[in-house]
């Protein structure tokens, strides 16, 4: 599995700015048993102004993770929880500021090397890598208002529903993930 987080210390301005808030903010140690990790369009250089730290987790006890999520950052600046259901799967997402950053965490009951988020960044990540002019023409297509996902698949001529497409065309092209 990918350490994003480790990756940022020799990163970007940007990246080791990143790292050193997570770092401050003790995250991947106060959440371990939720096996916390870094994904999203930072660790890997496609980011804008506005992009977030996503850190998604493995979460089977949902109250207790709202309950540990609530008193470590709750004195956050606009902190928020809520529970919703993406993909027919009950998630807990809390979100808040700090050191410039917008935080958003992530909880299902899903093995983190199954979540979408993850597996997005991996793809998204080796296809850069295979193609490098492609971070440009994908950072181009944020700037004109497309989530990342759906500027990968407009690039990459892939229709319908970018999220799971996505994940299609990386299984198809051969990217291990699984």
């Amino acid at each position: 599995m990918l350490d994003s987080f480790e990756t940022l210390k020799n990163g970007n301005a940007k990246q080791i700015k990143a790292y050193k808030a997570i770092y401050n903010l003790n995250i991947m140690s106060d959440l371990k048993e939720f096996t916390p990790v870094l994904c999203g369009t930072i660790p890997i250089a496609i980011d804008l102004a506005s992009s977030d730290l996503d850190i998604i987790m493995e979460v089977h006890d949902f109250e207790q993770f709202e309950l540990q999520i609530t008193h470590l950052y709750k004195s956050k600046d606009v902190f928020r929880i809520k529970r919703t259901v993406i993909r027919s799967r009950l998630v807990v997402k809390a979100n808040f500021l700090y050191e410039g950053f917008q935080f958003e965490l992530f909880g299902q009951a899903q093995p983190i090397h199954k979540q979408h988020a993850y597996l997005h960044m991996i793809i998204e990540q080796a296809l850069i890598k295979a193609n490098p002019g492609l971070r440009e023409k994908v950072i181009r297509l944020k700037k004109q208002g497309y989530k990342t996902e759906p500027a990968f698949c407009k690039i990459l001529g892939i229709s319908g529903d970018s999220y799971e497409n996505l994940i299609i065309y990386g299984k198809e092209v051969g990217i291990d993930c699984w």
